[in-house]
């Protein structure tokens, strides 16, 4: 008897239904959005310095609707589809549809402008999410996202792996991998997307204890929705003993605890012929070490 082979495709990090059910619970309960909006202000400034319209737009699977409801604000005559990851009320000036950011539901070309925030760092196809992002924008059309970068929660990751080393003799899983910069920008091409661009933006936010930190977190939807986490219940001492190596190693001196988020800015256009081209080779008018003002040196001089 022969086994079925199994199925192909990119290796289950996050359990995705988990994640959207812990979204759902925590907006029933009240979310904690300040982070959210932060980002999604700051979405919309570096939207305005883009010095052109962006009639069609989409919000990307942010996991609330701030972002969408900013993005129809700012421009009354702007067509905004939010693809939101767990049902929510519908608002004026947003068509809004539950989905998937792996499984797009729209026509190639449908958007001058894609947005995301805080969103695809929980997919487990990235680059099969950006290439799909790709399809869904017109010619010329704006790819713009912010996700959480590699130094995100740092110190509640070292607290915890610590704690959990020497109280059980051994880690598991608890915070998720954040994609590393360099390999953004490669993805953004890979996707398709011309003019790629990456920066950082690091936000520090100081709780009394490591325990608030915690909650916000819950209140975020963003707790541990890794496939391979621990599946019985973490003994009291681990979490007791992880508060004080976070009070110990990353407290300022008034006592409150840091709490590191780094955000990865994402941005990338389709493809357009009236974009600028970089230079074919050999076609420069100037030697580069004319234009520095140094003396050129073969590979033969001494």
């Amino acid at each position: 008897m022969t086994r079925a082979a199994p199925p192909s495709g990119p290796p289950l990090i996050f359990d995705r239904s988990l994640a959207r059910a812990r979204l759902a619970r925590a907006r029933a309960q009240g979310a904690e959005t300040f982070l959210l909006e932060r980002v999604a202000q700051d979405l919309i400034d570096r939207l305005q310095a883009v010095l052109r319209p962006f009639p069609r737009a989409l919000d990307l699977g942010t996991p609330g609707p701030q972002l969408a409801h900013a993005l129809a604000a700012v421009d009354a005559q702007r067509a905004v589809t939010r693809l939101a990851p767990v049902a929510e009320p519908t608002e004026p000036g947003v068509a809004t549809q539950i989905g998937d950011e792996e499984a797009l539901p729209f026509a190639a070309e449908s958007f001058d402008l894609i947005v995301s925030v805080l969103s695809l760092h929980l997919v487990n196809d990235l680059p099969g999410a950006l290439a799909q992002a790709r399809r869904a924008l017109a010619p010329d059309g704006l790819f713009l996202a912010c996700l959480p970068g590699g130094r995100t929660l740092e110190e509640l990751r070292i607290a915890l792996m610590q704690a959990e080393d020497e109280i059980t003799g051994g880690a598991s899983p608890r915070v998720a991998p954040f994609a590393d910069l360099r390999d953004l920008g490669a993805l953004l091409q890979r996707a398709g997307l011309a003019l790629p661009v990456t920066d950082v933006d690091v936000v520090t936010i100081r709780y009394p204890h490591m325990f608030r930190l915690m909650a916000d977190l819950r209140a975020m939807g963003a707790t541990n929705a890794l496939v391979h986490r621990l599946r019985k219940p973490t003994r009291r001492a681990v979490f007791m003993r992880a508060a004080e190596i976070y009070a110990e190693r990353f407290a300022d001196a008034d006592g409150r605890l840091r709490a590191t988020f780094e955000l990865v800015w994402l941005s990338g256009w389709a493809p357009h012929e009236s974009q600028q081209k970089p230079l074919a080779p050999g076609s420069a008018k100037m030697r580069l070490a004319d234009a520095l003002g140094a003396r050129e040196q073969k590979l033969s001089d001494q």
